[in-house]
């Protein structure tokens, strides 16, 4: 793929207005001059790969070459690829910058992971974004933007397998002092360990997620412990959940 010429699709989770999304334009902008964004309009942390199918959808053109979707990342891919951009499909799909990492389990629950998914089911090359950030911290987006260009140029330069998605994040640090890119497992990181009880003014209980998360960042060659250590990560996931050696063993049960 000729980056220069290519056709880039942007999009994310965090809401078509949001700083991450702003940040992700320049990094393409960088690549190619032929930029397009679409995104949900509003917030849609956590959504995964869920599909809006009860309702209409609706699209707003916001300016040219930039649209807002009412509904999930899932939906801003599909109606992207085939309504908004149906003269010419993209040759590759962006997703992020998210504020905060996709590391770990959190890929399962991730709208920005979930964006690349639906880039890669349709037969697109697609990378997903996430810069780390602190609570209540200012988020470093510049080094995600100074970074990010060259590792997607090393990464379509080369290429990979289809049914295949590319997840970066970039640490919590200056862009000066990152401790260069590193290819890696996904690692352990589960959302939800802890549920804040609380009580409405009629004394019935609700709950909130906390963001808490039961991590281990000492295991080597994972994701979590590549950026705890102050480098990029670059995680290839496949779409493909099957466990081929159970597969095996339970084709014996059924012979």
């Amino acid at each position: 793929m000729d980056l220069a010429r290519a056709r880039i699709l942007i999009t994310n989770d965090d809401g078509v207005h949001a700083s991450g999304l702003k940040a992700l334009e320049r990094i393409a902008c960088q690549l190619s001059e032929d930029v397009w964004v679409v995104a949900p309009a509003t917030e849609q942390s956590a959504a995964s790969h869920s599909l809006t199918i009860a309702r209409p959808l609706r699209v707003r053109r916001n300016a040219e070459r930039w649209y807002a979707v009412d509904g999930t990342p899932t939906d801003s891919v599909l109606i992207a690829v085939n309504q908004v951009m149906k003269d010419r499909r993209p040759d590759l799909v962006l997703s992020g910058v998210n504020r905060g990492g996709n590391l770990g389990e959190d890929v399962t629950y991730s709208g920005t992971i979930a964006a690349a998914m639906e880039g890669t089911l349709l037969g697109i090359p697609s990378i997903a974004l996430s810069q780390l950030a602190a609570v209540d911290a200012p988020t470093k987006w510049g080094t995600a933007e100074r970074w990010a260009p060259g590792v997607i140029r090393k990464l379509v330069a080369a290429g990979w397998p289809e049914g295949v998605l590319i997840n970066l994040n970039f640490p919590d640090v200056p862009a000066d002092e990152v401790r260069g890119v590193r290819v890696c497992a996904q690692g352990r990181r589960k959302l939800g360990s802890a549920l804040i009880e609380r009580h409405d003014p009629r004394g019935k209980p609700y709950y909130w997620i906390d963001a808490a998360r039961d991590e281990d960042a000492t295991l080597a060659g994972t994701d979590l412990n590549a950026v705890s250590a102050g480098a990029v990560s670059v995680t290839p996931l496949y779409l493909d959940l099957t466990h081929r050696p159970t597969l095996q063993t339970l084709a014996g049960l059924f012979p």
